[in-house]
């Protein structure tokens, strides 16, 4: 059974910054391009930021510059620093993993991010 938990969501200022976990389980981590993605209420869900299995990096315009995702092939986890936070940055952000061989997706529940103005 294929698990993603997110952790580190939270209330935070304008300005501030948080960083997001994504803890996999039952995957072979190694081959998974892992990602971040957002929604906000009333909008459609938004890729954010994208590694792939060798370590290259994708980000959403919007984030470039303030965000960085990485990932841990030792301990299964992957990781998304979000400095000089908005409040348009507000939602729920969910981790995902995209086996590179097989294709399947799996997702994790969700964390919210509430920056305040």
């Amino acid at each position: 059974q294929v698990q993603l938990v997110e952790s580190g969501g939270g209330l935070v200022q304008a300005g501030g910054s948080l960083r997001l976990s994504c803890a996999a389980s039952n995957i072979i981590f190694s081959i998974n391009v892992m990602g971040w993605y957002r929604q906000a209420p009333g909008k459609q869900r938004e890729l954010v930021a994208l590694i792939s299995a060798g370590g290259g990096e994708t980000y959403a315009d919007s984030v470039k510059g303030r965000f960085a995702i990485s990932r841990d092939n030792i301990n299964h986890v992957a990781f998304l620093q979000m400095n000089s936070l908005k409040p348009e940055d507000s939602a729920v952000y969910y981790c995902h993993a995209k086996n590179v061989r097989t294709l399947i997706d799996s997702w994790g529940q969700g964390t919210q991010v509430t920056v305040s103005s």
